[in-house]
Order: C-alpha cells, then sequence, then structure tokens
C-alpha cells in the first residue's frame, strides 16, 4: 500500500513539482503526530502524558490495549522510514525537474491560479478551491476570452455607443395597459397680443411663445433674430464659457428659409424661426461634435441627430453648439469650465453647463440638453432656470453620445414652464433607430384642471410653491415616498459606470483616458467598472427593478414637490424614469459678499415630479405656479458686475468637491 502511495506520489511531482511538495505537509504532520506513543515513558512522563508502556501498573484489559498499540506503532515507524527514504529520492527527483520545462509549465499555471483568485476576490467570489479556480482559468482562456475579444471588435470599435445599440430595453411604463398609435398632439396656446420691446435686451428675455407671436405677426423676421442671439452668444461666452462652436452659417440658411416660408403663407408652429442651442454631445453633419472632450475636440459626424431633425422640422434655428461637461461629466471641457450667470464667482455644476448657462444669460430663448444622473437638475437649479427631465424615452436619441441606455434622456432649458412644454410636444416621439423610445401619451398641460388633483410635498419643499398652489385650488398634502431598497445610489453607480465603459472601451484601452480633462472624474469611474461582473449587473437591475415596484405602489398622489437636487433623489428618479421640471423660487444672498455689496446671488429651486408617462401634470403645476409670481422672468447681472465683481482667478469662493453631474 505504501509503495503504491509512494509511486503515486513520484507521478504528482512528475507533473507539478511545487505542488508535490506542498502535499507533503500534511502527512508528515500526521506521522510526526502518531509517533509519539514509542516515545521513552521517562519522556511521557516529564511531559505530563499517562504512559501505556508499565504493563504491571495497568489492568489486564488495558494491557491488551497497550500491546496492539505497540504494534501499531513498530507498523507506523517502518512505513515512516521508507517513506523517509522515498522522500529523499523524490527529492532528488524535483530537483532534476527544478529547471525542465515541466516545471516551468507548473509555476505559469500556479501564478495564473493565483492570479485569478486575487480577481475572483475583487468581485467577492474568493469561495472556489484550487482546483476549481484552475479550471475557471482554463475556461476564461479558452472560451470567454475568445468571445469577448470577437465581439469587441464588432461593436466596440467605436466609442461613444452611437452604433449598435443593446436591444435589452428599459420601459419605466407602470400601466399593464399598452399605448395605442401615436400620442396626439396639443394645440399650443398663442400669447397675447405681444408688441415688439424697444430694446435687444428685453426681446432676449422674452418667452419662446411671446418670440413666436412677434414672428408669427411679422413684427420681427427670424433671421433678425437669429442675429440678436448669436451677437449675444459671443458678447458673454468670453466670461461664462459656455460655446463650443457658433453654426452662424447653418443658422442664417435656416432663418431666411423660416422668413420665406411664411411670406409664403407656411406657418410651422411655435417655434418657427426660434434660435435655439444644442449640448455638443447631439450631433449635427459638418460640424463638431466634441463631446466636450480633449480626444475628440475635432470629431465631425456625419449623422443628423433625431432631436436635431425634430426641431428642423418645426422651424427651429439652431445658432450654436453649447458645452458640456467632457464625455457629459460635470462642467470641465476641453475648453475651461463654464459659469453660473447669477454668479460668475461659481461653475454652472453638472454636463448640461452650455445649455443652462446660455439659457439663464438670454444668449438663446432655449436650449437641449441631457441627463443620466442630475445634469438637467443640477445646472438648471444652479442657474436659475426652468428645466424638464422627461419621462424616460419620451425624446428619441439617435445622434447623441450615450452614457447608459437605460438612463440617459433629453429635454429642454427654458425660462418658462410653458415654453418646455411646447418644445417637449415637438420633439417627442418613436425614433425608429431609437428602441427605447416610444410614442408616449402626452395629455394638454394647458387644459389640465389642477382643482382636481391631490400633490404632495416632502419635507424639502419650498413651501411658496405649496402655498402658491394650494391658494389656486390645488389639495396639498404632506407625502413621504418609502422604499425598501437601500443601495440606490449603488444601483445607479453600477448601471452607468458599466453601460459607459462599453460605450468608451477602446478610449480606456488605448490610454486616451490619459489626456480626460479631469483625472478624478470618468478615469476613476471606469476603471472600477472593470471589476462589476456581469452576475453583479445583473442583480443591481433586479434591485432597480424591486425599486421601481415599491416606488410605483407607494407614489400615492398625482405629484410631489421636493428638492429637486438631494442626490438621492436624483439617483432614484433617473432609475425609475420619473419626469421632473425645476421651478426657480427665488435667491438668497452669496456667502461672503464683497463689503460694498453685489447683485451677485445665489438661486433657490424646487422640483416638481410627476409619476412616468405624466409629464403633462408637472408641467400644469409648475405654469400654475409661475402664473403667481415673477422668479423665472428675472435676469443675471452679467451686465452689471459691479468694481467687485469681476472674475476672480482663482475663484475665492471655495468649490465643493463634484459628484456625478450626468
Amino acid at each position: 500500500m505504501a509503495t503504491r502511495f509512494l509511486d503515486k506520489c513520484r507521478n504528482m511531482s512528475s507533473r507539478c513539482p511545487t505542488r508535490f511538495v506542498a502535499s507533503l505537509i500534511l502527512p508528515l504532520f500526521f506521522f510526526s503526530a502518531v509517533s509519539y506513543a514509542d516515545l521513552p515513558p521517562e519522556f511521557l512522563s516529564q511531559q505530563g502524558f499517562t504512559t501505556i508502556n508499565q504493563p504491571a501498573v495497568l489492568p489486564a484489559s488495558h494491557r491488551r490495549l497497550a500491546t496492539t498499540h505497540r504494534k501499531m506503532v513498530k507498523t507506523y515507524k517502518n512505513i515512516c522510514g521508507m517513506f523517509r527514504q522515498k522522500v529523499m529520492d523524490l527529492m532528488v527527483h524535483f530537483r532534476s525537474l527544478a529547471s525542465s520545462n515541466v516545471g516551468a509549465e507548473c509555476s505559469k499555471n500556479i501564478t495564473e491560479a493565483t492570479q485569478t483568485r486575487r480577481a475572483l476576490t475583487l468581485l467577492d467570489a474568493g469561495f472556489f478551491n484550487d482546483t476549481q479556480v484552475v479550471e475557471i482559468t482554463k475556461g476564461v482562456k479558452e472560451l470567454n476570452i475568445p468571445i469577448i475579444r470577437a465581439n469587441r471588435k464588432l461593436v466596440a470599435s467605436v466609442n461613444g455607443g452611437l452604433h449598435n445599440p443593446s436591444p435589452l430595453v428599459f420601459n419605466p411604463e407602470w400601466s399593464k395597459e399598452q399605448s395605442q398609435g401615436k400620442a396626439s398632439r396639443f394645440n399650443h396656446p398663442s400669447a397675447s397680443v405681444i408688441q415688439r420691446p424697444n430694446n435687444e435686451e428685453d426681446i432676449a428675455f422674452m418667452s419662446v411663445l411671446e418670440l413666436g407671436e412677434l414672428i408669427k405677426s411679422r413684427q420681427i423676421t427670424s433671421e433678425e433674430l437669429t442675429g440678436i442671439f448669436l451677437k449675444r452668444l459671443r458678447r458673454y461666452n468670453p466670461v461664462l464659457e459656455s460655446v463650443v462652436t457658433y453654426t452662424e452659417d447653418l443658422a442664417f440658411r435656416q432663418a431666411k428659409e423660416a422668413d420665406k416660408l411664411l411670406s409664403q403663407g407656411v406657418y410651422l408652429g411655435s417655434l418657427h424661426g426660434i434660435p435655439y442651442g444644442l449640448k455638443d454631445i447631439i450631433s449635427v453633419p459638418h460640424y463638431k461634435t466634441t463631446w466636450g472632450s480633449t480626444t475628440f475636440k475635432n470629431q465631425v459626424l456625419n449623422i443628423e441627430a433625431w432631436v436635431y431633425k425634430r426641431l428642423k422640422s418645426a422651424g427651429a434655428v439652431l445658432v450654436a453648439k453649447l458645452v458640456t461637461g467632457s464625455l457629459a461629466y460635470d462642467d470641465i471641457w476641453f475648453g475651461g469650465r463654464t459659469r453660473n450667470p447669477w454668479n460668475i464667482e461659481e461653475f454652472s455644476t453638472g454636463s448640461s453647463a452650455g445649455p443652462a448657462a446660455c439659457t439663464s444669460a438670454g444668449m438663446v430663448p432655449f436650449a437641449i440638453g441631457s441627463e443620466t444622473a442630475g445634469s438637467i437638475t443640477y445646472p438648471a437649479a444652479r442657474c436659475g432656470v426652468t428645466a424638464l427631465r422627461p419621462t424616460f424615452g419620451s425624446v428619441g436619441r439617435t445622434g447623441v453620445m450615450s452614457i447608459s441606455e437605460s438612463l440617459d434622456k433629453l429635454g429642454p432649458f427654458c425660462r418658462y414652464a410653458a415654453d418646455c412644454a411646447v418644445i417637449l410636444d415637438s420633439i417627442r416621439g418613436k425614433d425608429p433607430d431609437d428602441s427605447s423610445s416610444r410614442d408616449i401619451p402626452f395629455g394638454d398641460p394647458f387644459s389640465i384642471d389642477i382643482t382636481k388633483l391631490t400633490v404632495g410635498y416632502l419635507e424639502d419643499a419650498d413651501m411658496e410653491v405649496v402655498h402658491v398652489l394650494e391658494s389656486k385650488g390645488v389639495k396639498v398634502v404632506p407625502f413621504k415616498l418609502n422604499y425598501t431598497v437601500d443601495s440606490v445610489q449603488g444601483i445607479l453607480n453600477f448601471t452607468m459606470d458599466v453601460d459607459m465603459l462599453a460605450h468608451f472601451d477602446e478610449w480606456q484601452r488605448s490610454g486616451k483616458e490619459d489626456d480626460y480633462e479631469a483625472q478624478d472624474q470618468w478615469p476613476v469611474e471606469l476603471r472600477r467598472a472593470r471589476g462589476v461582473s456581469a452576475v453583479d449587473y445583473m442583480q443591481a437591475q433586479r434591485a432597480r427593478g424591486k425599486l421601481i415596484q415599491e416606488v410605483k405602489e407607494n407614489f400615492n398622489v398625482d405629484a410631489f414637490i421636493g428638492n429637486a437636487t438631494d442626490w438621492e433623489r436624483v439617483c432614484m428618479g433617473n432609475l425609475v424614469g420619473l419626469p421632473v421640471i425645476v421651478v426657480p423660487t427665488g435667491f438668497r444672498d452669496i456667502p461672503n459678499p464683497p463689503p460694498t455689496g453685489t447683485r451677485r446671488r445665489t438661486t433657490v429651486n424646487t422640483g416638481i415630479y410627476a409619476p412616468p408617462n405624466h409629464d403633462h401634470i408637472a408641467l400644469a403645476l409648475a405654469m400654475a405656479y409661475q402664473s403667481a409670481t415673477n422668479h423665472h422672468k428675472q435676469r443675471p447681472p452679467i451686465d452689471d458686475l459691479g468694481p467687485n465683481d469681476t472674475i476672480p482667478n482663482p475663484p475665492t469662493v471655495p468649490i465643493p468637491p463634484r459628484r456625478l453631474h450626468l
């Protein structure tokens, strides 16, 4: 038996000497342990053991046991002797293998297995035994990696997620009934009789509906209006750093076409001849689409984005591509960092920084931005504008750089809630190349009877909004949105980071992340995303499903009012697909103002949230509030900064740490 065992050891040593030597430890311990019984009685007594080698003091039954035991020990001693000799022989054999290819191959296998174990530990899967780890290593090399490389070559050689979208589509729909056919459009109200103001400043801060009335009544041409806004863009951009590309030639062509159609009796609607800006992740043929990044600052995409097509068909005039934070993260881009018009010592925050700042400063009547995790809500709140993050899937995203196909949304930045309603109605609908987009029912927000609505308010709601709506007949009640999922922020991070990495895999692998404008942003996020397994990504989506169900069950009001920039709420709202409109509600003094005073202000705001597909409810409530207040009509002090309000460099007001504003 011993000989067979040792021959097996020799075979094992030939396959993997290092592993064999490790396997000798347990047998050596075993034989050493059983040999103690054959030690001299004196020694055992000194060590505190009761000797069984003194038959005279033991009962007969114990003497028989002792005799048997001595025979066993003798046998074990013989085995040990044979074992020691064989070990010496095998050690010689091992040394002969140490420099051989077999030894080198075994060492390589052990190294790979060790690396696999470490990787599994980072994935919280360090529970496999040695044999299983070796099996995993072999399987990954032989099966997984070839598949991964084939897929990467097939769909991941181009950055940005513009092509080959995932067929796994997120649908935030709460109703079990599927909407039938296309959602009908509503009749936009005409502004009351409008007279053209005497100066361009007043024109620049008119609402979209008011400007539309000026064009329709031919008090101003689209070409003239376009010239006014291009002049303002060039005037204030050196201060705000909010424009990437002026589309002047295109703008005047479109404006002339709008004027020509009107002269022929063709009026396309409220956006006919109205200038606007696009966040620079939205592609327009023949113009740069830089994504705000050094890597792509000369990129021209021959793709006509769906939202651009919709606005062009409505007669709107594109005057500029506006700043996006680099790769749609926060407000830092390759040309600088966009500032807040209400307080130029602050930055705009959020990657839709350009649309928010330009709308706030009257540089465009409206702009289109995007949100994955706060990039509509944060800059709108900081810059004091009205902005809508619509229900997920409302607006097609063809031609738009993708972060996460189940989180990305496009929405309007305006100064008036009514303008947001008109613009959403113009750009919504099914995009044939975006499987996430839908013909979502969109009720007419101008015809909602708000007195039939029950609106909740959270503890952090702006109470002025609550009181104004209550005075208009809305039933308002205290409200708390309860759910048990406690990993909301983590679910969003997993979803967003893994999806983004899939869209920018080549960018990371080629080392282009080293040129990124803020190294504590995407580079860190996407490196960490490499450590999220497919299983854990899917578990996060299952947890997201549980969150959606719980929010649905607890959303027992028609809408609710609450802070628009609470980070937990931002994450929850984006995961669930809730629409929210950000509404300016006032101003407060800046911290540490100059001793001689300043006109700079910190804007105050709140959010009005509605269930998915009920954007019209949030819009109707926001319009009702704005009909009784004028916070949204205020103009930032960029023309009257005063002697103590020059732009400090570096800023004297500390900028808080950045968060995920995408």
